[in-house]
């Protein structure tokens, strides 16, 4: 079975799949890499775990707590 999959390929030669991919076992692949840029969706993809790191921190979470709490 051949199957396309969408992936971020960073300057340093990371590989992100944009959806989880489930296979029965190891599959070569052929990444073909695009010349567009890359939209405001990925470049979201590319600073999320960057961001999350300051987004889990105890502090934050106190400091946005206001605004979760149901009136």
């Amino acid at each position: 079975m051949i199957t396309s999959i969408e992936a971020i390929v960073e300057s340093n030669g990371v590989v992100h799949l944009l959806k989880p991919v489930k296979l029965n076992g190891s599959r070569r692949a052929i990444l073909t890499i695009l010349e567009d840029q890359p939209s405001d969706e990925i470049a979201t993809f590319l600073s999320e775990q960057a961001l999350a790191e300051d987004w889990l921190k105890p502090e934050e979470e106190k400091a946005w707590e206001h605004l979760q709490k149901a009136k």
